[in-house]
């Protein structure tokens, strides 16, 4: 089943009783939320300074660092957890738009933080954004990370650039999140591939006739 986002381009809010989720509600109102993300004049703009980000990483110096590139590009809303359950009761309390976690932390990782983010029951926020923080980790990791349901990924170094250009990412082009037997989160499919012969396994797939 294909979820598809009607009301922004942000991925983020509770589920509605439709079954389509409004990705601002919690929001809305409040600080305009990602609906003001735009300036309505010239060229296109985001507003960063009306994301509400949560950063989830075990490292205090990694912490400082990425909190004061988010607020040198304007996010003035910067919540900081230790780990991934610290990251569950931050977003419990406080209307998350996107969050960045490491994929390396004790005693909760970032893999297990976004399972719970996805697929819990008591979920926060099962559809925001998630940009996973990576340093020298292996392919296996990374597709283990991915197939949690993280939506970008944000290499080590951080740069101020790399991270505008995430979070750019999240907002401008938002993929439609999948329920399967076995996975929730973000298409994994970042791309069509008009040769592609199956093996089909959604139900919106286009069938081949042979």
């Amino acid at each position: 089943m294909i979820l598809h986002n009607n009301h922004s381009k942000l991925n983020c809010g509770p589920p509605t009783q439709a079954g389509r989720f409004s990705l601002t509600a919690n929001t809305l109102g409040r600080n305009q939320g990602v609906a003001g993300l735009r300036k309505q004049k010239g060229a296109a703009q985001l507003r960063f300074e009306l994301l509400k980000l949560l950063l989830v990483d075990d490292n205090h110096h990694m912490r400082v660092l990425i909190t004061e590139i988010l607020r040198a590009i304007g996010v003035k809303q910067v919540y900081e957890a230790t780990d991934g359950a610290e990251g569950l009761q931050i977003m419990r309390t406080h209307a998350i738009d996107i969050v960045m976690t490491d994929l390396a932390m004790q005693p909760l990782d970032g893999i297990d933080f976004v399972k719970l983010l996805r697929n819990s029951p008591d979920s926060p926020n099962q559809m925001c954004p998630v940009i996973m923080i990576t340093g020298h980790s292996t392919q296996r990791r990374v597709t283990e990370a991915r197939d949690a349901g993280v939506t970008e990924f944000l290499g080590k170094p951080v740069t101020a650039r790399g991270v505008i250009e995430r979070i750019t990412e999240v907002i401008e082009h938002p993929r439609p999140f999948i329920r399967t037997d076995d996975f929730f989160g973000p298409d994994r499919r970042r791309k069509a591939e008009p040769n592609y012969q199956g093996p089909w396994r959604r139900g919106t797939d286009e069938k081949s006739d042979a």
